[in-house]
């Protein structure tokens, strides 16, 4: 979800250069580099602790979310098993409420993992820290190799090619102060 974010501002800004590109003189060069924000952020310690934290987060929901389905639906088999000892009214109202808790758990349900729910606020909050020390490093790569755009190659604005000489992902991860030569060695590491 928070790629989502990081993928409209890579999007903006890659329209926004294309359109200073299409603006500029024939006579300018442009030096245009690229990003794999994927890439990045798999190797961004703080981004697993995050996604950790979060998918801790969504099982505890979701295992609270069972229980209140399985307290209804046994709630509704023991009305099922009495039926037939209820007045009228009775059936009604325990059939109210029944279908009240089930409302209830649904409405739950999207507190918790609807477009706006709880798990969004939270990624959100924690991964804009990340995000910002991201952004931050692109610009200080871009400004010290000369770069005036890059754009994520991962995001909806994609390039159908790119020469590899032009991504700047591992200096990105140097600027951020990983070890790219220690990730190699694991084998996450892109030549």
């Amino acid at each position: 979800m928070i790629l989502i974010r990081i993928r409209s501002l890579f999007v903006f800004l890659a329209v926004s250069g294309l359109v200073i590109i299409v603006a500029a003189p024939a006579s300018a060069q442009q030096k245009i580099g690229y990003v794999d924000s994927e890439y990045i952020l798999s190797l961004t310690p703080e981004y697993g602790s995050v996604q950790q934290q979060l998918d801790r987060t969504a099982v505890e929901w979701n295992k609270e979310l069972e229980e209140t389905g399985r307290e209804i639906e046994q709630r509704f088999k023991d009305y099922q098993a009495r039926e037939l000892l209820y007045t009228n009214d009775e059936r009604r109202s325990r059939r109210n409420d029944i279908m009240q808790a089930e409302a209830d758990l649904e409405q739950q349900r999207a507190r918790y993992f609807g477009p706006e729910g709880e798990i969004f606020s939270q990624q959100e909050l924690m991964m804009r820290p990340i995000q910002e020390r991201i952004l931050t490093a692109i610009e200080e790569v871009a400004t010290q190799e000369g770069f005036d755009f890059i754009f994520d190659k991962s995001g909806d604005f994609l390039f159908l090619y790119a020469q590899n000489r032009w991504d700047v992902s591992n200096r990105v991860l140097e600027e951020l102060g990983i070890d790219v030569t220690s990730a190699a060695q694991r084998g996450r590491i892109r030549n």
